[in-house]
């Protein structure tokens, strides 16, 4: 819905800020032919009067304008719009009437019942992923060694130089020792070619085949982006330095203890079980973001706003930093009203649940996230006061504070929505529940 807003500014509303002002500036103007303060205040209107009369008109104009909005508790959307720009003749008017057009919000509710159904998509930490895990701490734990002869896995580290069209050294060409991964090569003739090599062993390869992970590629011949696709030849020599192995600990009491301390778990069965407990409480955070993805979807579109979109294109034409036609703002509008409308129905959610957070909350909800970030690298001893403190400078940053603010909001939020809606219960593995983020 759109209104106008229209404000008139009588004389008896200005003339008398209008005289003060011209009075200071006939005391502090320096005019030739006259000592300063006696200059005649006819030639001290006549350049300055027009001027301070509509600067005190523009404040009257939007002290009012915003009161008005204020007192009477008007929900707009956007800011107020001219109908019209004449020239105001400042000289000769003494009365002005200035009108403005508004976006009211919608009035609406929002009511959340065991009627309103979700699917809440419990991760389950799957065979594959576990031993993926398992097979990753094992690497961690475990110990390099240096074989003559490279095998499936191994990590070669050569000497790289870029090759000439003749198949010679090239000058200034591109060179750097660097370790190749096999586990990047993913054409299985390309990767044949690094087992079996001993050092001193040489390849000549044409990179851009034989590593299709162009940032891998890039930081391995130590070049940018850009020269990655501009070089003058894709052929490189490779000679091995050295053979890498790295050997995976041992699922035994030795890697447990150094994983979970000693004595907390002493057989495979009971590690694959922590690790299944920790893999699934981490996807507690993708789950929920699902379900406030998803709730924000369903609210959308079962609360139907109508909002003044002809005012909005026009508002956000006339606001936007950088010059827009309304073409533009037509293609980019509709993502922009959902926005909108989600934001109006996450306000009317905040206010009618009385969510609040105060400094109190931010403080205590900081130090948890700063408490488990430290527990997370083995400091779970860290007195309060040190908590604290380091909450505390956190907070000093206003860009930090406001992103933490959000979190403790959506978790305020969330909670909400878990008790209002009817939530169905689904199981899913990791992988599927990718695909279906993914999709979605």
């Amino acid at each position: 819905m759109i209104a106008t807003l229209t404000v008139e500014v009588s004389e008896s509303d200005y003339i008398e800020k209008v005289i003060e002002v011209l009075k200071k500036y006939r005391r502090d103007a320096v005019v030739p032919g006259f000592r300063k303060g006696k200059t005649p205040m006819s030639i001290i209107e006549k350049q300055y009067k027009k001027s301070i009369i509509a600067d005190e008109v523009n404040k009257i104009l939007q002290d009012n304008l915003y009161s008005h909005i204020t007192d009477n508790k008007i929900r707009v959307l956007g800011s107020p719009l001219p109908i019209s720009d004449p020239d105001i003749d400042w000289e000769n008017n003494i009365d002005f009437v200035f009108e403005y057009e508004i976006g009211l919000a919608p009035d609406f509710e929002v009511n959340i019942t065991t009627k309103d159904k979700l699917t809440y998509y419990n991760i389950k930490a799957d065979n594959k992923l576990v031993d993926g895990y398992c097979n990753d701490i094992a690497k961690r734990y475990g110990k390099m060694s240096n074989p003559s002869i490279s095998i499936d896995g191994d990590l070669v580290y050569c000497s790289i130089n870029q090759l000439d069209v003749n198949g010679t050294l090239m000058d200034n060409g591109i060179s750097n020792d660097a370790t190749v991964s096999m586990d990047v090569i993913k054409d299985k003739k390309h990767k044949e070619k690094f087992i079996g090599l001993k050092s001193g062993d040489k390849l000549i390869l044409d990179v851009m085949k034989v590593f299709t992970n162009h940032s891998d590629l890039a930081a391995m011949l130590k070049i940018n982006h850009d020269q990655l696709h501009n070089l003058s030849s894709d052929s490189f020599e490779f000679t091995v330095q050295r053979i890498n192995r790295l050997a995976p600990a041992e699922f035994d009491k030795n890697l447990f203890d150094k994983v979970y301390g000693e004595g907390v778990v002493k057989e495979l069965k009971e590690f694959k079980q922590k690790i299944t407990d920790e893999a699934e409480q981490s996807f507690v955070v993708e789950s929920d973001r699902m379900l406030k993805n998803d709730v924000v979807l369903y609210l959308v579109e079962k609360i139907k706003l109508d909002l003044p979109d002809e005012f909005l294109k026009k508002w956000l034409v006339k606001t936007s930093d950088k010059p827009l036609t309304i073409e533009q703002v037509e293609t980019d509008y509709p993502q922009y009203a959902k926005s909108l409308k989600w934001q109006l129905i996450e306000n009317k959610i905040l206010e009618k649940n009385k969510i609040k957070v105060n400094n109190e909350d931010l403080l205590d909800f900081t130090n948890s996230l700063v408490r488990k970030q430290m527990q997370q690298y083995g400091q779970s001893s860290t007195d309060d006061k040190q908590i604290i403190d380091i909450s505390e400078n956190i907070l000093k940053n206003e860009e930090e504070r406001k992103k933490i603010s959000n979190q403790l909001f959506d978790e305020k939020t969330l909670s909400i929505y878990k008790e209002s809606f009817k939530l169905n219960q689904k199981s899913i593995s990791y992988d599927d529940f990718v695909k279906l983020a993914t999709e979605k």
